[in-house]
């Protein structure tokens, strides 16, 4: 597959820069395929989903790893890279920071010690949980700020910007992520209320989202992208609940490609396990693109992409790319809500 495979046209309008609760939602039901996408309600969404089916979701929780130094400086603090927590990988536009300067924040200085994609820095102080939690903000993607026409966060995304199934206790040695899950954005808690009243069982998973997510592609050849490694874990309860779903007939519905990504690199075996907590994990550098084999998920809920996005690539080895781009071109002309604080698409490959 090729980059430009994965290109299409947008308004810029149609980026969202807020979440809109109820959002819409666009079904593209892939068991029919002379069946048009179509938009339905929230009860009918729903209603889609009943006794026997198994949604599974991600637990991760977004870290506040933005921070923005005295010099105005944006720089995302990935992961330290040694026990004292002095030194980390990073993101940040290194063509602004001079040879054998420094940075600040507060009475913390910053250090460039190695450029590329990502860089790595020097602090001077160890770099703790809290500290972040002070002085950082939520990850939010650059094209909602340029949407915005604004470099800070708002208020309301440190709500706005976390899933309803985001872990609450986060410490240092409790990874989080460095963008949310999305396809989260959409559920509530009386959502789930009424998917369980239905019959439906709700599990978990965790993938940390990390450069592999969210990294731009910059090759032309699909195939030749590197994904960078993003620890996932998946419980042997919820291991039990997807071969108890498949073996009476049921289906894994999968809310967001982290999930999806999950779920099928433990299918292929690129997770460890089980360790003593009974649990799968490990990192994952899969890859989905068309051609994709696919074990596990029936269901695919997620947001509208990017283009030019692995993220993209993913749902059209769900679907097929003609299809996606007839399902996008039809979204964009009726004016659906675009990426992360977008619009949903539910993506039926068994009806």
């Amino acid at each position: 597959m090729k980059l430009t495979d994965l290109d299409f046209e947008f308004p810029e309008e149609l980026v969202a820069t807020e979440r809109a609760f109820p959002s819409r939602t666009l079904v593209i039901d892939l068991a029919r395929p002379d069946t048009a996408p179509c938009e339905i309600s929230r009860d009918q969404l729903i209603g889609l989903f009943g006794a026997g089916d198994l949604w599974v979701v991600n637990e991760t929780k977004v870290l506040k790893r933005r921070v923005f130094t005295k010099e105005n400086l944006e720089i995302l603090f990935i992961r330290p890279l040694n026990p004292d927590r002095t030194e980390w990988e990073v993101l940040c536009p290194s063509s602004r920071w001079k040879p054998g300067t420094e940075m600040s924040k507060g009475s913390v200085r910053f250090q460039l010690t190695e450029r590329g994609r990502p860089q790595k820095l020097r602090s001077s102080v160890a770099l703790h949980e809290d500290f972040f939690n002070e002085a950082g903000e939520l990850p939010l993607p650059p094209y909602i700020q340029k949407a915005r026409g604004e470099r800070h966060t708002r208020a309301v995304d440190d709500h706005d910007y976390q899933s309803i199934w985001a872990k609450d206790e986060l410490t240092d040695d409790a990874a989080g992520s460095l963008a949310a899950p999305t396809a989260s954005f959409h559920f509530d808690e009386s959502f789930v209320a009424e998917l369980k009243n239905r019959g439906v069982e709700i599990a978990k998973v965790t993938l940390h989202v990390g450069l592999g997510t969210f990294l731009p592609v910059t090759v032309e050849n699909l195939e030749d992208h590197v994904m960078h490694a993003e620890f996932a874990e998946i419980s042997n309860e919820t291991i039990e609940a997807i071969l108890r779903t498949k073996k009476s007939g049921g289906r894994v519905i999968a809310v967001g490609t982290t999930v999806t990504r999950t779920l099928e690199s433990w299918a292929k075996g690129l997770l460890k396990g089980p360790d003593l907590n009974s649990a799968y994990s490990g990192e994952t550098t899969l890859l989905i693109r068309p051609g994709f084999e696919w074990k596990v998920v029936d269901v695919l809920l997620t947001n509208f992409h990017q283009p030019r996005s692995t993220l993209l690539a993913l749902v059209a080895a769900f679907a097929d790319l003609e299809t996606v781009k007839r399902a996008y071109g039809f979204a964009i002309e009726r004016r659906f809500r675009l990426f992360s604080y977008g619009d949903l698409s539910v993506w039926l490959r068994r009806p």
